[in-house]
């Protein structure tokens, strides 16, 4: 691409869209349309960012190893800015990119107050979310990392349900108390090693008993962020409380996060700690697993129940990173990735229903398939993709991960396995409550079917989700050179 900066625009464009809606608020003064106006230009510059995220995969070689399209300038000191992408890093952007709009699309019939504050909240998070994927400084990843909890928290705060501010200060806490021994970590990891650089810290050696305390105090933040059992109680409040938009940005990116964290930095960094934990996190992953798959088989609320889903999805991205092979951390990747569009699209499913009737109660449901078809064909296909049938992207990133963990320790595997059974006795009970059988809801009678909005957000996640169930390696031929370059520095340690 030249000299082009394209992952400084990429990262910014948003921010720029952003003061670009604040103009034109300010030029209509919030008169008639202009709540619509606001919207779509959000939708176009957050379209235009997948473009350039596009741009920056085209100009990605896939056959390199380590960071490429590396932009450095000097900050402070032994802080610099630094932005760069690996496989793994462009596969989490190309993600975000690609939900940002659909999260905006998705909100046009259902958002009706605060629209200009609304759209200007997702861009800025758009703007955290990819620099928390590219950024290769210490201190950069850190404030990308906690600067996109604000614009979460008032998006759950603002235009959630009746308990959208417990579940916002909930969501809020928890993740900072983390980050602070995250920050405590950083602080001492620049002095010992004088740079703030994330390939010099790859290549520098902390002392065996310094790498516990440092991959503890990691752990603390993207343990919660990803979640794991036992930090994962603020996510079932937040999905219930937040819009649609927010509810699929949430499960679609903010938690991959916690992925992303272990795999850049927990492994590489401190590989000794990493091993010497290996067991423990297997624990968490199956209890994780078993026990929230459990949990969401007795929920009532449909968001609830997909939101505990998400938890035991993730057990299974814990297990897959901690196999410290090749089959587990690619099924970890690739899980992450079909996660975020299989769990996002159930919330999009969701909202269709929530939007004609304003209620997520399984119980006010059923019979649905009687009046709206199409939508009934698509819950399908998601839910399936969700219990990890075959030919969907859910099966391919639970496989690996299970052969993966397979290969570390047999127990964790064998608990695993018990999630997928449970995970298609809680999804199949859910659509049989909700679609099949007789309308018993009188005001059901008249539900409309998908209208063409709800068809554009949803039908592009039908196609990749079937897309990459069919064809896995698109994403792995990405994620090969990281994969390999992470376990290779995790090898070199021990």
């Amino acid at each position: 691409m030249g000299n082009l900066p394209i992952l400084t625009l990429m990262t910014f464009l948003p921010l720029a869209g952003a003061l670009l809606v604040m103009l034109i608020h300010s030029a209509t003064g919030g008169r008639g349309q202009s709540g619509k106006l606001v919207l779509a230009t959000g939708i176009l510059v957050s379209a235009a960012t997948f473009a350039v995220s596009v741009a920056a995969f085209v100009a990605f070689d896939p056959n390199t190893a380590g960071y490429q399209l590396v932009e450095q300038h000097a900050w402070y000191g032994p802080i610099s800015y630094k932005l760069g992408i690996d496989g793994l890093s462009l596969s989490l952007v190309v993600l975000t990119t690609f939900l940002t709009p659909i999260c905006l699309l998705a909100s046009w019939n259902s958002i009706e107050k605060r629209m200009t504050e609304y759209v200007i909240a997702f861009l800025v998070l758009e703007t955290f979310m990819i620099g928390v994927f590219v950024a290769l400084d210490l201190v950069l990843f850190y404030v990308f990392f906690e600067a996109g909890l604000i614009p979460m928290f008032l998006i759950v705060g603002i235009w959630g349900g009746k308990d959208r501010v417990y579940a916002a200060f909930k969501f809020f806490l928890y993740t900072l108390i983390g980050s602070l021994l995250m920050l405590v970590a950083m602080v001492y990891m620049i002095l010992a090693a004088g740079s703030a650089d994330v390939e010099v810290l790859e290549t520098y050696s902390f002392a065996p008993g310094i790498q516990t305390w440092l991959w503890l105090a990691f752990a603390a933040s993207f343990a919660v962020k990803l979640p794991m059992w036992p930090v994962h109680t603020w996510l079932p409040d937040a999905h219930v409380q937040a819009p649609t938009a927010g509810s699929v940005i949430l499960a679609g990116v903010l938690l991959k996060m916690g992925g992303y964290g272990f795999l850049r930095f927990s492994l590489p960094m401190f590989p000794d700690a990493s091993a010497l934990f290996q067991p423990f996190m297997f624990a968490l992953a199956v209890i994780a697993i078993v026990y929230t798959s459990l949990v969401a088989w007795r929920q009532t609320d449909m968001k609830k129940l997909i939101a505990y889903s998400s938890v035991a999805h993730m057990g299974f991205v814990t297990l897959g990173i901690f196999a410290f092979n090749e089959t587990g951390v690619q099924g970890a990747i690739f899980q992450m990735l079909s996660h975020g569009l299989i769990s996002g699209a159930l919330f999009l499913i969701v909202g269709v229903v929530y939007d004609r009737m304003h209620t997520r109660e399984i119980a006010a449901y059923g019979g649905l398939v009687n009046r709206m078809p199409i939508y009934a064909s698509f819950f399908m296909l998601f839910t399936m993709a969700n219990v990890g049938l075959p030919g969907t992207s859910g099966f391919v990133g639970e496989i690996l991960t299970m052969v993966g963990g397979f290969q570390a320790a047999t127990w964790a595997a064998a608990g695993a396995a018990l999630g997928v059974i449970f995970s298609a006795v809680y999804m199949l009970t859910l659509y049989r409550r909700t679609v099949f059988g007789e309308i018993t809801n009188p005001e059901l009678n008249g539900i409309k079917d998908m209208n063409l909005v709800e068809w554009i957000c949803i039908a592009p996640l039908a196609v990749l989700t079937l897309l990459f169930g069919i064809a896995p390696n698109l994403i792995f031929n990405l994620t090969d050179g990281s994969t390999a370059r992470i376990l290779s520095m995790m090898a070199r340690g021990q």
